[in-house]
Protein backbone atom coordinates (compact mmCIF):
# COMPACT_ATOMS: atom_id res chain seq x y z
CA UNK A 1 0.00 0.00 0.00
CA UNK A 2 1.81 3.13 -1.19
CA UNK A 3 0.88 6.68 -0.29
CA UNK A 4 -0.38 9.11 -2.90
CA UNK A 5 -0.29 12.82 -3.49
CA UNK A 6 -3.61 14.72 -3.35
CA UNK A 7 -5.87 13.53 -6.12
CA UNK A 8 -3.44 10.88 -7.30
CA UNK A 9 -5.15 7.83 -5.85
CA UNK A 10 -7.36 5.72 -8.06
CA UNK A 11 -10.94 4.59 -7.50
CA UNK A 12 -11.65 3.21 -10.91
CA UNK A 13 -11.76 -0.21 -9.27
CA UNK A 14 -15.08 0.85 -7.82
CA UNK A 15 -16.65 1.46 -11.22
CA UNK A 16 -20.18 0.10 -11.27
CA UNK A 17 -22.66 -0.27 -14.08
CA UNK A 18 -24.87 2.06 -12.07
CA UNK A 19 -22.89 5.20 -11.22
CA UNK A 20 -24.27 8.03 -9.15
CA UNK A 21 -22.89 11.52 -8.79
CA UNK A 22 -23.08 14.10 -6.08
CA UNK A 23 -21.06 16.49 -3.95
CA UNK A 24 -20.50 17.06 -0.28
CA UNK A 25 -23.64 17.95 1.60
CA UNK A 26 -23.43 20.54 4.40
CA UNK A 27 -23.94 18.93 7.80
CA UNK A 28 -26.65 20.07 10.19
CA UNK A 29 -25.30 22.43 12.80
CA UNK A 30 -23.34 20.51 15.40
CA UNK A 31 -23.41 17.16 13.59
CA UNK A 32 -20.36 14.98 14.29
CA UNK A 33 -19.27 11.95 12.29
CA UNK A 34 -16.41 10.67 14.42
CA UNK A 35 -16.22 7.31 16.19
CA UNK A 36 -13.63 5.42 18.21
CA UNK A 37 -12.85 1.92 16.96
CA UNK A 38 -11.36 -1.07 18.73
CA UNK A 39 -10.48 -4.60 17.70
CA UNK A 40 -13.91 -5.90 18.71
CA UNK A 41 -15.89 -3.64 16.36
CA UNK A 42 -13.29 -3.05 13.63
CA UNK A 43 -14.89 -5.55 11.24
CA UNK A 44 -18.23 -3.78 11.62
CA UNK A 45 -16.58 -0.51 10.60
CA UNK A 46 -14.98 -2.17 7.57
CA UNK A 47 -18.39 -3.53 6.56
CA UNK A 48 -19.93 -0.08 6.95
CA UNK A 49 -17.54 1.15 4.26
CA UNK A 50 -19.65 -0.80 1.77
CA UNK A 51 -22.33 1.87 2.33
CA UNK A 52 -20.35 5.05 2.97
CA UNK A 53 -16.76 6.28 3.08
CA UNK A 54 -14.74 5.69 6.21
CA UNK A 55 -11.48 7.46 7.02
CA UNK A 56 -9.45 5.39 9.46
CA UNK A 57 -7.01 7.36 11.62
CA UNK A 58 -4.46 5.33 13.60
CA UNK A 59 -3.00 7.41 16.42
CA UNK A 60 -1.22 7.07 19.77
CA UNK A 61 -1.58 9.02 23.01
CA UNK A 62 2.23 8.94 23.11
CA UNK A 63 2.38 10.98 19.90
CA UNK A 64 0.89 14.45 20.53
CA UNK A 65 1.00 15.31 16.82
CA UNK A 66 -1.34 12.41 16.07
CA UNK A 67 -3.78 13.56 18.76
CA UNK A 68 -3.80 17.08 17.29
CA UNK A 69 -4.16 15.73 13.75
CA UNK A 70 -7.28 13.83 14.79
CA UNK A 71 -8.83 17.20 15.63
CA UNK A 72 -7.95 18.49 12.16
CA UNK A 73 -9.48 15.39 10.56
CA UNK A 74 -12.63 15.63 12.67
CA UNK A 75 -13.16 19.27 11.74
CA UNK A 76 -12.71 18.43 8.06
CA UNK A 77 -15.17 15.51 8.23
CA UNK A 78 -18.34 17.26 9.42
CA UNK A 79 -19.06 19.37 6.29
CA UNK A 80 -19.69 16.21 4.23
CA UNK A 81 -22.90 15.46 6.07
CA UNK A 82 -22.11 11.81 6.76
CA UNK A 83 -20.76 10.99 3.30
CA UNK A 84 -17.47 10.51 5.12
CA UNK A 85 -17.01 9.14 8.65
CA UNK A 86 -13.83 9.39 10.73
CA UNK A 87 -12.97 6.23 12.69
CA UNK A 88 -10.13 6.68 15.21
CA UNK A 89 -7.95 3.75 16.32
CA UNK A 90 -5.65 3.97 19.35
CA UNK A 91 -2.65 1.93 18.17
CA UNK A 92 -1.48 1.29 21.72
CA UNK A 93 -4.82 -0.14 22.83
CA UNK A 94 -5.43 -1.99 19.56
CA UNK A 95 -2.09 -3.37 18.37
CA UNK A 96 -3.79 -6.00 16.21
CA UNK A 97 -5.32 -3.36 13.95
CA UNK A 98 -2.05 -1.44 13.72
CA UNK A 99 -0.20 -4.63 12.82
CA UNK A 100 -2.78 -5.62 10.20
CA UNK A 101 -2.42 -2.20 8.56
CA UNK A 102 1.39 -2.38 8.82
CA UNK A 103 1.50 0.92 10.65
CA UNK A 104 5.05 2.11 11.16
CA UNK A 105 4.41 5.65 12.34
CA UNK A 106 1.46 7.72 13.53
CA UNK A 107 -0.64 9.45 12.48
CA UNK A 108 -1.45 6.88 9.81
CA UNK A 109 -4.62 7.57 7.81
CA UNK A 110 -6.33 5.46 5.16
CA UNK A 111 -9.71 5.64 3.48
CA UNK A 112 -11.89 2.55 3.50
CA UNK A 113 -13.90 2.36 0.28
CA UNK A 114 -16.12 -0.70 0.01
CA UNK A 115 -13.69 -2.55 2.25
CA UNK A 116 -10.62 -1.50 0.27
CA UNK A 117 -7.87 0.69 1.72
CA UNK A 118 -7.00 3.94 -0.05
CA UNK A 119 -3.78 5.44 1.39
CA UNK A 120 -4.23 9.06 2.44
CA UNK A 121 -1.72 10.38 5.00
CA UNK A 122 1.38 9.08 6.71
CA UNK A 123 2.30 11.91 9.03
CA UNK A 124 0.50 15.23 9.29
CA UNK A 125 -0.56 17.74 6.65
CA UNK A 126 -2.31 21.06 7.02
CA UNK A 127 -6.07 21.50 6.96
CA UNK A 128 -6.18 22.70 3.35
CA UNK A 129 -4.46 19.51 2.18
CA UNK A 130 -6.88 17.40 4.22
CA UNK A 131 -9.77 19.13 2.47
CA UNK A 132 -8.20 18.50 -0.95
CA UNK A 133 -7.86 14.80 -0.20
CA UNK A 134 -11.36 14.52 1.23
CA UNK A 135 -12.98 16.46 -1.63
CA UNK A 136 -11.37 14.16 -4.19
CA UNK A 137 -12.13 11.00 -2.24
CA UNK A 138 -15.81 11.88 -1.81
CA UNK A 139 -16.20 13.05 -5.40
CA UNK A 140 -14.68 9.96 -6.95
CA UNK A 141 -16.52 7.57 -4.66
CA UNK A 142 -19.90 9.20 -5.32
CA UNK A 143 -19.30 9.20 -9.06
CA UNK A 144 -18.83 5.45 -8.78
CA UNK A 145 -21.99 4.78 -6.81
CA UNK A 146 -20.88 4.94 -3.16
CA UNK A 147 -23.45 7.45 -1.92
CA UNK A 148 -24.51 6.20 1.53
CA UNK A 149 -24.40 8.37 4.63
CA UNK A 150 -23.13 7.57 8.11
CA UNK A 151 -25.31 8.38 11.08
CA UNK A 152 -24.02 11.27 13.18
CA UNK A 153 -22.24 10.23 16.35
CA UNK A 154 -23.19 13.44 18.10
CA UNK A 155 -24.95 16.78 17.62
CA UNK A 156 -27.96 17.28 15.38
CA UNK A 157 -29.29 14.39 13.24
CA UNK A 158 -28.23 14.27 9.64
CA UNK A 159 -30.64 15.42 6.99
CA UNK A 160 -31.68 12.83 4.46
CA UNK A 161 -29.91 13.52 1.15
CA UNK A 162 -31.91 13.73 -2.02
CA UNK A 163 -31.58 10.59 -4.09
CA UNK A 164 -30.83 11.11 -7.76
CA UNK A 165 -33.55 9.89 -10.06
CA UNK A 166 -32.75 6.58 -11.72
CA UNK A 167 -32.87 6.39 -15.47
CA UNK A 168 -35.79 4.01 -16.17
CA UNK A 169 -33.94 2.66 -19.20
CA UNK A 170 -31.54 0.88 -16.89
CA UNK A 171 -34.05 -0.53 -14.40
CA UNK A 172 -34.05 -4.09 -15.75
CA UNK A 173 -30.26 -4.18 -16.11
CA UNK A 174 -29.78 -2.73 -12.62
CA UNK A 175 -32.12 -5.30 -11.14
CA UNK A 176 -30.30 -8.15 -12.87
CA UNK A 177 -26.91 -6.80 -11.81
CA UNK A 178 -28.13 -6.38 -8.25
CA UNK A 179 -29.02 -10.06 -7.98
CA UNK A 180 -25.71 -11.08 -9.56
CA UNK A 181 -27.15 -12.17 -12.90
CA UNK A 182 -24.47 -10.68 -15.12
CA UNK A 183 -25.66 -12.46 -18.26
CA UNK A 184 -29.11 -10.93 -17.96
CA UNK A 185 -27.68 -7.47 -17.23
CA UNK A 186 -25.38 -7.73 -20.25
CA UNK A 187 -28.30 -8.77 -22.44
CA UNK A 188 -30.32 -5.76 -21.26
CA UNK A 189 -27.47 -3.34 -22.02
CA UNK A 190 -26.86 -4.92 -25.41
CA UNK A 191 -30.54 -4.52 -26.26
CA UNK A 192 -30.38 -0.85 -25.23
CA UNK A 193 -27.26 -0.35 -27.32
CA UNK A 194 -28.99 -1.84 -30.34
CA UNK A 195 -31.77 0.72 -29.89
CA UNK A 196 -29.39 3.65 -29.35
CA UNK A 197 -26.08 2.85 -31.07
CA UNK A 198 -23.19 4.92 -29.79
CA UNK A 199 -24.87 5.89 -26.50
CA UNK A 200 -21.78 6.52 -24.36
CA UNK A 201 -23.44 5.75 -21.03
CA UNK A 202 -24.81 2.44 -22.26
CA UNK A 203 -21.42 1.53 -23.74
CA UNK A 204 -19.70 2.30 -20.43
CA UNK A 205 -22.22 0.36 -18.37
CA UNK A 206 -22.00 -2.60 -20.71
CA UNK A 207 -18.19 -2.65 -20.58
CA UNK A 208 -18.18 -2.43 -16.78
CA UNK A 209 -20.76 -5.20 -16.42
CA UNK A 210 -18.78 -7.47 -18.73
CA UNK A 211 -15.66 -6.77 -16.68
CA UNK A 212 -17.34 -7.72 -13.41
CA UNK A 213 -18.79 -10.83 -15.04
CA UNK A 214 -15.31 -11.92 -16.17
CA UNK A 215 -13.75 -11.60 -12.70
CA UNK A 216 -16.65 -13.09 -10.74
CA UNK A 217 -15.25 -15.80 -8.50
CA UNK A 218 -11.65 -15.25 -9.63
CA UNK A 219 -8.85 -15.75 -7.10
CA UNK A 220 -6.29 -12.96 -7.48
CA UNK A 221 -3.27 -14.89 -6.23
CA UNK A 222 -4.11 -17.98 -8.28
CA UNK A 223 -4.66 -15.82 -11.36
CA UNK A 224 -1.32 -14.06 -10.92
CA UNK A 225 0.48 -17.37 -10.48
CA UNK A 226 -1.16 -18.82 -13.58
CA UNK A 227 -0.16 -15.76 -15.62
CA UNK A 228 3.41 -15.94 -14.32
CA UNK A 229 3.64 -19.64 -15.14
CA UNK A 230 2.26 -19.18 -18.68
CA UNK A 231 3.22 -15.72 -20.01
CA UNK A 232 1.86 -16.56 -23.47
CA UNK A 233 -1.51 -17.84 -22.21
CA UNK A 234 -3.83 -15.12 -23.50
CA UNK A 235 -6.72 -16.05 -21.18
CA UNK A 236 -4.47 -15.95 -18.11
CA UNK A 237 -3.03 -12.55 -19.03
CA UNK A 238 -6.44 -11.05 -19.79
CA UNK A 239 -7.81 -12.18 -16.42
CA UNK A 240 -4.95 -10.60 -14.48
CA UNK A 241 -5.40 -7.37 -16.47
CA UNK A 242 -9.09 -7.35 -15.53
CA UNK A 243 -8.26 -7.92 -11.87
CA UNK A 244 -5.64 -5.18 -11.97
CA UNK A 245 -8.17 -2.69 -13.33
CA UNK A 246 -10.72 -3.54 -10.64
CA UNK A 247 -7.93 -3.34 -8.05
CA UNK A 248 -6.84 0.11 -9.21
CA UNK A 249 -3.59 -0.98 -10.90
CA UNK A 250 -4.52 0.66 -14.17
CA UNK A 251 -1.07 1.22 -15.64
CA UNK A 252 -0.03 -2.35 -14.80
CA UNK A 253 -3.06 -3.73 -16.64
CA UNK A 254 -2.44 -1.59 -19.71
CA UNK A 255 1.28 -2.42 -19.85
CA UNK A 256 0.56 -6.13 -19.50
CA UNK A 257 -1.80 -6.14 -22.47
CA UNK A 258 0.33 -3.85 -24.64
CA UNK A 259 3.25 -6.20 -24.07
CA UNK A 260 0.96 -9.12 -24.96
CA UNK A 261 -0.02 -7.36 -28.20
CA UNK A 262 3.65 -7.26 -29.14
CA UNK A 263 4.02 -11.00 -28.54
CA UNK A 264 0.88 -12.19 -30.30
CA UNK A 265 -0.37 -12.22 -33.88
CA UNK A 266 -3.52 -12.50 -35.97
CA UNK A 267 -6.62 -13.57 -34.01
CA UNK A 268 -4.93 -13.54 -30.61
CA UNK A 269 -3.52 -10.10 -31.23
CA UNK A 270 -6.91 -8.73 -32.28
CA UNK A 271 -8.53 -10.31 -29.24
CA UNK A 272 -6.03 -8.65 -26.90
CA UNK A 273 -6.40 -5.33 -28.70
CA UNK A 274 -10.19 -5.39 -28.38
CA UNK A 275 -9.97 -6.37 -24.73
CA UNK A 276 -7.69 -3.43 -24.09
CA UNK A 277 -10.12 -1.07 -25.83
CA UNK A 278 -12.90 -2.38 -23.58
CA UNK A 279 -10.77 -1.62 -20.51
CA UNK A 280 -10.14 1.88 -21.86
CA UNK A 281 -13.92 2.36 -21.84
CA UNK A 282 -14.21 1.12 -18.26
CA UNK A 283 -11.44 3.39 -16.98
CA UNK A 284 -12.74 6.37 -18.98
CA UNK A 285 -11.71 7.61 -22.38
CA UNK A 286 -10.71 11.01 -20.99
CA UNK A 287 -8.37 9.49 -18.42
CA UNK A 288 -4.75 10.55 -19.17
CA UNK A 289 -3.59 6.97 -18.57
CA UNK A 290 -5.86 5.85 -21.38
CA UNK A 291 -4.42 8.49 -23.71
CA UNK A 292 -0.89 7.31 -22.92
CA UNK A 293 -1.85 3.66 -23.37
CA UNK A 294 -3.50 4.43 -26.72
CA UNK A 295 -0.23 5.87 -27.96
CA UNK A 296 1.68 2.83 -26.71
CA UNK A 297 -0.85 0.50 -28.31
CA UNK A 298 -0.53 2.27 -31.65
CA UNK A 299 3.26 1.92 -31.48
CA UNK A 300 2.93 -1.77 -30.62
CA UNK A 301 0.58 -2.40 -33.54
CA UNK A 302 2.39 -0.43 -36.21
Amino acid sequence: MSFSQPGAFDLSSLAKPRPAAGGATPAPAGAVYVIDVNEADFQQVVESSMQHLVVLSVWSPRAPQSVEFNEVLAAATSPYGGALQLAKVDADANPGIAQALQVQTVPFVVGLVQGRPVPLFQGTVDASEVKRFFDELVRLAQENGLTGRAQPSGGAPAAEPEEPEDDPRFAAADEAYGRGDFDAAIAEYEALLAQTPGDAEVVERLAATKLYARIAGADLQAARQAAADAPDDVDAQLLVADLDVTGGHIEDAFLRLIDLVKRTSEDDRERVRQHLLDLFTVVGLTDPRVAQARRSLAAALF
